[in-house]
């Protein structure tokens, strides 16, 4: 007995007692201590945190679908000028004349060489043949290799351009300044075509269709990849500075391996070239040596049947050897 109680009485008060300790220490003490106006705190920090999140996803959705609906344009532009028309390929050439000036210019071109020919005694074919080819083939493949030529120049010229752009726009410059200071400082033929895009500017067109038009003229992945980072900075926004270098980056980087595969692929050209021209060389000698042995190729029938034969073939290996020793990237 404890204090004149059972044992058995003073288990069950102690019982009690701790159970009602435990209830008042869970129930009570939170509220008298401020752990539960805490609790609150930290559940509405906790309920809030998804809700910022998720204006944050919808933010950055929304943006992800303006730049894919800006990417859908500038493919479906593209697939709308996929075939460039004749006046198209004479501005891409650098060349100031109209579509019927052009096509007058290769007209008496081959109607001179028909001439020449036919003064000449070539016969009333051949010299059809040769001013048909005149007119059609040469004035074609001239505009050709000075689209090549300026498309060459303008690829050393880009990079920096774009380096002044990026640097105008960290020291706090607007992007229409940087563009100017292109079209009045950069060298041809980049400084023409920013110049075009400042006038298509000053006249209303949009910046970004502005720059989509570089690429109408100058028809290159880096002109490409220039007019889809400024018209996505236009549209959904963002640091255009950063944009923009990396653009350099990879500007520089596609020169550099444009310039590497130049010089990897510079002894299977040479192969190719002595290999095309070994059979001329060999007719040259041939006929220098003894010419009445080599002139039954253009004397007789079959020599020329012969002769027309080999030119074709070997015009096609000339055409293999280009294809495996030209590198598209």
């Amino acid at each position: 007995m404890i204090l004149g109680l059972p044992i058995q009485t003073v288990a069950v008060f102690f019982l009690v007692a701790v159970a009602i300790g435990g209830v008042v220490w869970v129930f009570v003490y939170p509220i008298l201590s401020g752990e539960r106006s805490v609790e609150k705190r930290m559940a509405g920090v906790a309920r809030t945190g998804p809700v910022v999140r998720s204006a944050a996803r919808g933010k950055e959705k929304s943006r992800r679908e303006q730049v894919e609906e800006t990417l859908k344009d500038i493919e479906a532009r593209r697939k709308m000028n996929k075939r460039p028309s004749l006046q198209t390929r004479i501005a891409q050439a650098g060349l100031r004349l109209s579509k019927n000036q052009f096509l007058l210019a290769s007209s008496g071109f081959g109607a001179a060489i028909f001439l020449v020919c036919l003064v000449g005694g070539a016969g009333l074919l051949p010299a059809l043949g040769l001013g048909f080819a005149a007119g059609c083939g040469v004035p074609l493949w001239m505009v050709s290799f000075l689209k090549k030529r300026r498309e060459a120049r303008f690829l050393e010229v880009f990079p920096d351009a774009v380096d002044v752009i990026i640097r105008g726009i960290k020291s706090g410059l607007p992007l229409l300044d940087c563009l100017k200071i292109i079209a009045q400082d950069s060298e041809e033929p980049v400084r023409s075509e920013f110049r075009s895009l400042i006038d298509s500017q000053a006249i209303g067109l949009p910046l970004g269709d502005a720059c989509a038009r570089i690429y109408e003229r100058i028809p290159l992945p880096e002109a490409d990849f220039f007019a889809i980072v400024i018209s996505i900075q236009q549209k959904a926004g963002g640091n255009l500075s950063e944009a923009l270098g990396n653009l350099s980056r990879v500007l520089r980087d596609r020169k550099k391996m444009k310039a590497k595969i130049k010089a990897m692929s510079m002894e299977a050209k040479a192969s190719a070239v002595i290999i095309a021209s070994l059979p001329i060389a060999v007719m040259l000698l041939v006929y220098f040596s003894s010419p009445s042995y080599i002139e039954l190729l253009w004397t007789h029938p079959t020599g020329r049947l012969m002769l027309a034969a080999s030119a074709m073939w070997m015009g096609c290996g000339v055409l293999v050897m280009k294809k495996m020793i030209n590198f598209d990237f």
